[in-house]
């Protein structure tokens, strides 16, 4: 399942600008209208291109404060992982979960209003959890990420 350079190129297009027509697109890659609709197409039913989001301000959505949350959960099984898991996905105030290997289970990026919220986010919603039996939050400054990710 080879990503080959004009896909790849696609790939790069779509991340910049997904709104794009597909002749906008056929016209950067330099290639054929059809020959790019196909391509897309494949790409979406090979897997690598999953969907297409909006990227949203969070501050304009009142989460001016973001934190990733290191959790350690007990007793360590498939069930507890999987139920928590679900129970954090399922809150609002989170973005992603992760789970993770080393000292920490679980890696929650979170974003609320404020600082207070935050700190009531965590008493309301992990301090009460029976297989919680540790947390460390970090406040995140600044956040950037790489908008276009190409294969290797």
């Amino acid at each position: 399942m080879a990503v080959d350079e004009l896909d790849a190129a696609i790939v790069r297009e779509l991340q910049a600008d997904a709104r794009q027509t597909n002749r906008d697109l056929a016209r950067t890659v330099g290639i054929a209208p059809s020959t790019c609709l196909e391509r897309v197409r494949l790409l979406r039913e090979r897997g690598v291109i999953g969907g297409y989001h909006a990227e949203i301000d969070l501050a304009a959505l009142n989460r001016h404060v973001q934190a990733l949350l290191n959790v350690q959960v007990r007793p360590l099984s498939r069930d507890v992982i999987d139920g928590f898991k679900a129970y954090v996905t399922g809150l609002p105030e989170v973005l992603e979960v992760f789970v993770v290997a080393g000292g920490d289970d679980f890696l929650v990026h979170v974003a609320v209003p404020s600082v207070d919220s935050l700190h009531g986010f965590l008493m309301d919603r992990f301090s009460k959890r029976r297989e919680i039996v540790g947390f460390r939050s970090s406040v995140i400054y600044q956040h950037a990420r790489n908008p276009v990710i190409a294969p290797l």
